[in-house]
């Protein structure tokens, strides 16, 4: 039943990724449409981001407090709206109106699935957990450009927006029907199972948010740094191939699943590696902290002949192999939080990602107004190099290895809601 349940988050992580991408690929239909300019379609994807960081931590206390599967049912059907409504949209306001409400949708999505996994999840597998999961998301990159290219080619871009909705809509169905809150409670699950897994004290236990966010602080800053990559990548791959080299709809979006899918490898092989470096070992720092300082100095590599060499291969390998190594972070990054604190995994994590979060506000519009300045494509990737070296840098600061203390309950008598049930 474990694998079942980490099968079904892998596909909210490649549904939320398809609803949350589609829009780079489908903006080389309303950008036209709409008449808008290059820094206005970096506006739509990072108006996603707004609530997205506003939600992180709330989201995460939210599915610790509450529960994960009653945060993720609200989570599903909002952004399955969002995602519906924003095939109907007339202009610009109502493209930034329905990337708001997806970011609200998506805010708490990922800080609740880990706070599942510290559950569902062995401690020796979190890391490869993490990484199988996340690489669903990045399999949702790498099919969005195609899936949607095919289907402004068959329909138009709205139809992009209704088809992916529709699927959200369905796994919010299967989830309601399979997941539990407690491994126990799954009616599937068996003795040996249960053995395994952690067994955590739930609502036993308070939050000290000022201990917890000195604990996540560095961890948020390395993820800033990744972010920046992510979200240049999410936002402006689609049209890079179309723009710098000049291909063609169907060519771009085949180019810009191959650099996707080099990171769905790098998702699950840094996964695999971490938790092999940590049962080698026995070193939290060696498998999560180094891992990550490797992955970022190999991506700033990966991605420095892109300066000096304009050719559509090359471009091809570096932006692969950057975006391969700057995924192998993926699956060390999200188990630290569970490695920390593992009785408030949601709240921890929604700290984490928020540096992610304030990356995609900034680096989509940053990199948009830089092409419209500089009519060069290339020059965005200056400034991930630039925190990819930072990042790199400061992954010595993260503390997996110490985890954040358990804190015993307050006195006073807890609500009906304070226990997550299923």
């Amino acid at each position: 039943m474990t694998t079942g349940v980490l099968a079904l988050l892998t596909v909210m992580y490649f549904i939320t990724y398809l609803d949350r991408v589609n829009v780079g690929t489908a903006a080389l239909g309303f950008g036209k449409d709409f008449g808008l300019s290059h820094t206005e379609i970096g506006l739509v994807f990072s108006m996603f981001a707004y609530p997205y960081l506003g939600f992180q931590i709330i989201g995460g206390w939210i599915s610790d407090r509450f529960g994960a599967k009653r945060t993720l049912l609200v989570c599903g059907l909002v952004w399955s709206v969002a995602t519906i409504l924003t095939g109907l949209s007339t202009g610009l306001f109502s493209l930034l109106a329905c990337r708001v409400l997806l970011g609200l949708g998506e805010g708490a999505t990922f800080p609740a699935a880990t706070a599942a996994m510290a559950r569902w999840v062995p401690q020796g597998r979190r890391s490869f957990a993490q990484g199988l999961a996340h690489s669903g998301s990045r399999i949702g990159n790498a099919l969005a450009p195609t899936i949607i290219i095919a289907l402004m080619v068959a329909y138009d871009w709205r139809m992009s927006f209704y088809l992916t909705g529709a699927a959200s809509l369905l796994w919010v169905l299967l989830l309601a029907l399979y997941f539990t809150e407690h491994p126990r409670n799954h009616p599937g699950i068996t003795e040996a199972e249960l053995a395994m897994l952690p067994s955590l004290q739930g609502k036993t236990t308070r939050i000290s948010w000022t201990a917890l966010f000195r604990r996540m602080f560095p961890v948020a800053l390395v993820y800033f740094c990744y972010g920046w990559t992510l979200w240049l990548f999410l936002s402006w791959i689609p049209q890079y191939f179309l723009h710098s080299h000049g291909l063609d709809l169907k060519n771009s979006a085949f180019f810009a699943s191959g650099v996707f899918l080099a990171g769905v490898l790098g998702d699950t092989l840094g996964g695999l590696l971490s938790d092999r470096i940590l049962r080698r070992t026995g070193n939290l720092t060696y498998a999560r902290s180094f891992l990550v300082a490797a992955g970022m100095g190999s991506a700033l590599l990966s991605l420095l002949p892109l300066l000096f060499i304009h050719d559509l291969y090359v471009s091809l390998a570096c932006l692969s192999l950057g975006f391969f190594f700057a995924e192998l972070c993926i699956g060390p990054m999200w188990a630290i939080p569970m490695d920390i604190a593992p009785e408030h995994a949601g709240t921890a994590s929604g700290m984490m990602n928020t540096g992610s979060a304030l990356a995609a506000i900034i680096s989509p519009v940053a990199s948009g107004w830089l092409i419209d300045l500089t009519g060069n494509w290339e020059v965005p990737f200056v400034g991930s190099m630039a925190l990819m070296g930072a990042g790199m840098l400061l992954s010595c600061r993260m503390k997996p290895g110490q985890q954040y203390p358990v804190f015993p309950p307050q006195g006073s008598r807890r609500g009906f809601l304070d226990e997550p049930s299923d």
